[in-house]
């Protein structure tokens, strides 16, 4: 995939997943079944992985004095898809700092504000990287260990669509179980 379709997929996702979450009534978006998380606590869980590469991205010259460089060729959106996915088979689960506690109805605008900004700047940064250095320079990812750049936005790229999709068939299987 190309940094453009990278970009574009991105931001995207993000838009589509702040859509779904604005479409919410108040008491869809404090719904749990099941001790699954809230779509309130999705959002939050969204943003609170969301932060952390938008801020590591602004700053270049760190991620290769912390985290390395990779002679590896980058993996494809789908493979870093299926090894994802492989891992949250095996009982992958979201480390503790991005478990998100119970969210509001009163901190949605805000959260949804902090992914707009966040996506703006994971955007523009990716405009300071060539394409030899998404395909080298390295950032660790909690179940996949080190990620190339462009493996890492691929898989952040799906992460707020499997989200999304998380929320839409725990909210769904709610309303089945009503009728």
């Amino acid at each position: 995939m190309t940094r453009q379709q990278t970009s574009e997929r991105f931001k995207k996702n993000h838009q589509a997943f702040l859509e779904y979450m604005q479409s919410l009534t108040e008491s869809e978006f404090m719904h749990s079944s099941n001790s699954k998380w809230t779509p309130g606590q999705q959002l939050a869980h969204v943003s609170l992985c969301l932060d952390p590469l938008a801020q590591v991205l602004q700053v270049k010259q760190v991620i290769e004095s912390k985290f390395g460089r990779t002679t590896r060729k980058s993996l494809s959106y789908t493979n870093v898809i299926s090894n994802y996915h492989a891992a949250l088979e095996k009982g992958g689960k979201a480390p503790e700092r991005f478990v998100p506690e119970e969210i509001a109805w009163s901190k949605r605008d805000e959260l949804m504000t902090a992914i707009r900004e966040n996506v703006k700047k994971v955007i523009q940064s990716m405009g300071n990287y060539t394409d030899v250095e998404l395909d080298s320079l390295l950032l660790p990812h909690p179940l996949l260990g080190n990620l190339t750049i462009r493996e890492m936005l691929y898989l952040m790229a799906y992460h707020v669509s499997h989200h999304q999709e998380n929320t839409r068939m725990n909210l769904n299987q709610n309303l089945k179980g009503l009728l």
